[in-house]
């Protein structure tokens, strides 16, 4: 067994019969025991993908491995797989423990109720529904729904789990909670498990690593701190991070970069983040909000148009170029709408990106 390479996604294509393209050409591998997060915008393909490994859909070209061995032509139920869909699909007229006992009671590898509850009451133990036993899904919160559905999924004890947004009907912060606790549970058990989801934060918070898609492509396979730190592409910079990153036009001429009122000397940059020969031409000059400040001199200066207090920190809003533009600061900087100040960019922060999206600093 290669553990490094437990799940194995191989060139996978998914045409559908309209001709819309929503896989395309897509690999990656997941790590034994890791919790990956599919990450992207609504129709980016990562449901798709979960439904390819779950065996509901049918690549139209391609490989899927688990632990060596090619499952696309497996049936669904011979996977070792457990589904938590977005919507839990409860049984409404059985019980919590019924719910969690039902897939151990039915298919050819059917064991006695006795044992089949046995094992139920271990992984409701462990997924904290105990007391719930007897209560019928209509009786339970969003929460307490969504753990009968995880401990129904890992009663079977399946190699891989696969989580479809389990949190997208929860509020605030029931999701903080139960992210926390699919965190601590799919590790306790030790299950390599998949989790599809549309929230940056969630990703973040909880993935050992992401993988972000955008119309069928992966962008970026990596871990989460990269992803804000060393973005690959203008897509992946703009998708992740909040405050959403700052996005300039610039001009690259005669060793300058020229916004519409600022220049930033091409010798000022660190060269070694460079990852290709700076030209001239247009680009596009991003940086995240934290990294845009303000200070005594600075490339810009701002008029602040608004201000918004998001916790221990302030978010100074501003107009450059016709479109908004924000500074991070903390709650102390003495600035408030209406000032005119300087803001700095740290130049060992930026990003520049070519009209297309590829990054080149």
């Amino acid at each position: 067994m290669n553990e490094e390479q437990f799940v194995q996604v191989k060139h996978l294509k998914m045409i559908y019969d309209n001709g819309h393209e929503a896989i395309k050409d897509v690999s990656f591998n997941v790590k034994k025991g890791d919790l990956v997060c599919l990450l992207g915008p609504s129709g980016c393909g990562k449901t798709t993908i979960l439904n390819m490994l779950a065996g509901l859909l049918t690549p139209t070209s391609g490989e899927i491995l688990f632990d060596g061995k090619n499952v696309v032509k497996v049936q669904p139920k011979d996977r070792e797989i457990g589904y938590v869909f977005q919507n839990y699909a409860l049984y409404p007229h059985m019980t919590v423990l019924q719910n969690v006992m039902f897939p151990l009671t039915v298919g050819k590898n059917k064991i006695s109720k006795e044992e089949a509850k046995k094992i139920a009451e271990k992984y409701m133990a462990l997924t904290q529904i105990t007391e719930l036993k007897d209560q019928k899904p209509s009786n339970l919160s969003g929460g307490q729904q969504q753990r009968v559905a995880i401990a129904r999924a890992l009663v079977m004890e399946p190699k891989i789990l696969l989580m479809d947004e389990p949190l997208s009907n929860l509020d605030a912060r029931l999701r903080l909670k139960i992210r926390e606790e699919i965190r601590t549970l799919v590790k306790e058990v030790g299950i390599t498990t998949l989790f599809v989801t549309h929230d940056q934060e969630e990703a973040l918070s909880i993935g050992d690593k992401i993988i972000l898609f955008n119309n069928g492509v992966i962008q970026q396979d990596d871990e989460g701190q990269n992803f804000y730190l060393e973005p690959n592409n203008h897509f992946v910079a703009n998708f992740v991070g909040n405050p959403v990153i700052d996005n300039f036009e610039v001009e690259v001429n005669d060793g300058l970069i020229k916004g519409s009122d600022f220049e930033i000397k091409v010798a000022d940059l660190d060269q070694k983040r460079l990852k290709t020969e700076l030209s001239a031409g247009k680009y596009i000059l991003s940086v995240r909000p934290e990294n845009i400040i303000p200070a005594e001199t600075g490339e810009i200066k701002a008029l602040i148009t608004d201000v918004e207090l998001i916790g221990r920190e302030r978010i100074l809003k501003f107009d450059y170029d016709g479109k908004q533009a924000r500074s991070l600061v903390d709650l102390e900087t003495p600035i408030k709408t209406g000032d005119q100040t300087c803001l700095k960019m740290r130049l060992d922060r930026i990003f520049l990106f070519t009209a297309d999206g590829k990054r080149v600093y």
